[in-house]
This record gives structure tokens, C-alpha cells and sequence, in this order.
């Protein structure tokens, strides 16, 4: 058969095949803008409602656009107090869970035993237990040891809801250190927690940093734990505060609502930007060994 008659016949069939390709996707086109739009008209709503005196549950543009409701929520008691009793609540939670979660992962990662896979999937275990069904006994030992409305013991008990997954997380990033770098740095005369700070640790810094967010985003956002363990306004986060816009008998401030909403995520975006840019390149391993 010649080369142009086999080109004749091989086209159509391609014709056809893009044909059902691009009539199959487009099912899955439709069902993609369904979803974003899901996500995208809660975030329209909260940006314009944000400048609406008068905003409602509806979505609408505000007739006269402006930005009394930040300056309504821009006040100590209603939003820095509450931000900065968040900043140290994340922070140290995800501090104390990094810290944690280095030191059980390291052996986990570089010494092979028959215990370690129950025990992490013991870990695991724990990550499936849920925070509603461990807090009645967690307030009744908070109040025999006198520590309710207590920050530190807020930030350790929150640690440890945390810390399951992120003991996994960073086994996972500590894996894909090489081990020969550690046994280079043993050489020259460094102790192991030597090599851990030194060699370990710089080399899955963007591990870390993800580590790092994924529990501050957890504690940012917990609402119950903090409900129930810090009992003064002066102490509560913003996650507990923002109740503060609902009133009695189901009047609400959407405005002021919108506006303290968009305040709250600001920091958690600030800080992905800038862990993400100071991780660039932080698993570049090559050349790290010379042989």
C-alpha cells in the first residue's frame, strides 16, 4: 500500500480519536467549573462584602463601597489582641511540634529496626482519634493540675494533637537526605546530633517549612481546643473571637465579618510566601558528595 493511502486512512481515525477526546473532557470541564465556582463565589462575597456597610448573606455590589467595616474591626479588642494571642498559639505549637517531630523522626529514618513500622503505624493510629472524644478527660486533667486558661499548656496539648502526622511528614523529607553525608560529617569528628543541626536539617529546611505550615494552619484555625482551655477574652485567639460578629436572635455583622475574615488569613498567607521563598532550592543535592 502506498504512503499516501495509508495517510488518507490513518487521518480520519486521528480525526475521530481527538473527536471523543474533546467530547469526553467535556463533562469534566463542566464539573471543574462547578467546583470553582464553589471556591470562588465565597471568596467574591467575603471581598464584597468586606466593603459594604450594609452587607447581607447575599452576594452583591455594595451601592457605596468603602472601608468602614475595617475600620470598625481595626480596634485591640476585636482584632490585634486576638491576631497576636493566635501568632503565639500557631507559632508555638508548630515550633514544639517540629522540634518534637525532628527528634522521633531522625531514628525512625536512619536506624532500621522490626519495631519501627508498628510504631509508625501506631503514630498513625493516633492521627485518626478525634479531638471531641479526648477533651473531656484533657479539661478534667487541665483542672487537677491547675491548668486551665494557661497558654503554654494550651500550645503542649495542641502540640501533641499535631504531632502524629507531622512525625510522618518529616520522616518522609529526612528520608530523601542522603545517609552518606551523615557518615562524611562522623568522619571529620561530628557527633550525630552534630550532623543532624548541621548537615540534616539545612538540607530539608523546605521539608521543614512544610511541616511547619501545615501544623500552624491546623492550630491557626482550631476553634475547639481553645474554646474549651482558655476561659479569659484576653487570652482567646481569633478563631474563638470571630464569634464575636454573631449576635443574639441571628443578627449578624457581615460586613464586619468579612472584613475580620480577610485580616485573619493574611498572616498564614504572608508566611507560606515567605517560607516558600527562602526554601528555593533547598533540595539541591548535587555535588553535596565527592567521591
Amino acid at each position: 500500500m502506498s504512503a499516501p493511502a495509508r495517510t488518507a486512512r490513518t487521518r480520519p481515525a486521528t480525526t475521530g480519536r481527538r473527536q471523543r477526546r474533546r467530547a469526553g473532557s467535556t463533562p469534566a470541564d463542566v464539573v471543574l467549573l462547578l467546583i470553582g465556582a464553589g471556591f470562588l463565589l465565597p471568596l467574591l462575597w467575603l471581598i464584597l462584602a468586606s466593603l459594604d456597610a450594609e452587607a447581607g448573606h447575599e452576594l452583591r455590589i455594595p451601592a457605596e463601597a468603602g472601608a468602614d467595616n475595617f475600620a470598625a474591626v481595626l480596634t485591640p479588642e476585636l482584632l490585634f489582641r486576638p491576631l497576636w494571642n493566635s501568632v503565639v498559639l500557631s507559632g508555638g505549637t508548630a515550633a514544639v511540634t517540629l522540634v518534637a517531630a525532628v527528634l522521633a523522626a531522625y531514628p525512625l529514618s536512619r536506624y532500621q529496626s522490626r519495631f519501627n513500622r508498628p510504631f509508625m503505624y501506631t503514630v498513625l493510629f493516633g492521627t485518626c482519634l478525634p479531638i471531641t472524644a479526648i477533651m473531656v478527660p484533657v479539661y478534667g486533667l487541665f483542672v487537677q493540675f491547675e491548668l486551665l486558661d494557661s497558654m503554654p499548656a494550651t500550645i503542649f496539648f495542641m502540640a501533641t494533637t499535631t504531632l502524629p502526622m507531622a512525625i510522618w511528614m518529616t520522616k518522609n523529607f529526612m528520608d530523601g537526605v542522603p545517609a552518606s553525608l551523615e557518615e562524611a560529617a562522623w568522619v571529620d569528628g561530628a557527633t550525630r546530633m552534630a550532623a543532624l543541626r548541621t548537615i540534616v536539617l539545612p538540607l530539608m529546611r523546605q521539608g521543614l517549612g512544610v511541616v511547619f505550615i501545615f501544623v500552624f494552619i491546623q492550630a491557626w484555625g482550631n476553634f475547639f481546643v481553645p474554646f474549651v482551655l482558655l476561659l479569659s477574652e484576653a487570652r482567646q485567639p481569633a478563631a474563638v473571637s470571630i464569634f464575636s460578629f454573631f449576635g443574639q436572635h441571628g443578627a449578624v455583622a457581615y460586613g464586619q465579618l468579612a472584613a475580620f475574615s480577610i485580616l485573619y488569613s493574611l498572616p498564614v498567607l504572608v508566611l507560606y510566601v515567605i517560607v516558600a521563598r527562602g526554601a528555593d532550592g533547598s533540595f539541591a543535592l548535587s555535588g553535596a558528595v565527592r567521591g
